[in-house]
């Protein structure tokens, strides 16, 4: 039975670490708030002392942290995953930190450890239902001997070496944020030339916008934007995006839109509620 550390157990973490549990494998975990194991571990998981007790505990660690600055917390450090890790761990990135964090993780590492990065595309629902896609990048070795763990989860794409998956990760959020800020733009817009709402959504459903469009409109309708995926965290991806390429001006027109819902105080809605800061 393999052995699976799970470091980072917010809304995505702790689901992974559940489907993991019910797939029939042994899972430690580890939480900066301890309590939030309890339930967990009340399954079958067993709580480490630390991340780098949960390396020591397991043949893979997974990390599922909020940004770069949190991945770096959990990886460096005497209680750190990369002072528990040794040459038969392999880490498994699942966070959404890009790149360069990743590759600062790969540096982080002792020599011989193991590294995947493994972002996914999906959120509550999909990894309740194994139904994430999962952007892997590493070495065809590893890639190998940890895929069918990683397809308990949904579907694999190997995007190519460390890095690229965290890459292809920042490829696909692009599209979430420019996607959705446009699809509130073209509604402002029909606003402003006196088109109804009805007539509106009649028109973006004969558009590449249509099935956004009729994704999102019993929530703009009702103003009410349940929570699947934080707004401030699709503001953060935006920013790692601008990072990585800064000369792209449809993402950051979109990442504005973000940062000032956010500055509203909408950082804890979910990140389809910037709807709300366009439309009003």
């Amino acid at each position: 039975m393999t052995a699976v550390a799970v470091v980072g157990l917010g809304a995505m973490g702790s689901r992974i670490a559940r489907r993991l549990l019910d797939a029939g494998n042994d899972v430690v975990v580890w939480n900066r708030d301890p309590s939030k194991a309890h339930e967990l571990v009340s399954a079958g998981a067993v709580a480490a002392t630390s991340p780098a007790d949960a390396a020591r505990r397991a043949d893979a660690v997974i990390t599922m942290v909020s940004n770069p600055e949190a991945l770096d917390a959990v990886v460096g450090g005497p209680e750190g995953i990369a002072a528990g890790a040794d040459t038969g761990t392999t880490v498994i990135q699942m966070s959404t930190v890009g790149s360069e964090a990743t590759a600062k993780l790969a540096s982080a590492l002792p020599e011989g450890t193991g590294l995947l990065d493994a972002p996914v595309l999906g959120s509550l629902s999909e990894v309740e239902s194994a139904t994430l896609t999962v952007f892997l990048g590493g070495p065809d070795e590893l890639v190998r001997a940890w895929e069918p763990l990683l397809a308990t989860l949904g579907t694999v794409l190997h995007v190519g070496g460390v890095g690229a998956g965290s890459a292809a990760k920042l490829v696909a959020n692009a599209t979430l944020v420019g996607t959705i800020t446009l699809l509130g733009e073209s509604i402002a817009l029909a606003d402003r030339l006196g088109l109804s709402r009805d007539v509106a959504f009649d028109v973006l459903a004969a558009t590449p916008l249509a099935a956004q469009a009729e994704r999102r409109r019993p929530a703009i309708e009702s103003d009410d934007f349940p929570r699947r995926f934080a707004l401030s965290l699709a503001r953060k991806d935006a920013d790692l995006i601008r990072t990585a390429a800064p000369d792209l001006r449809v993402v950051e027109a979109a990442r504005e839109w973000f940062l000032q819902a956010e500055q509203a105080g909408g950082g804890d809605d979910d990140y389809s509620a910037v709807l709300k800061e366009i439309l009003n």
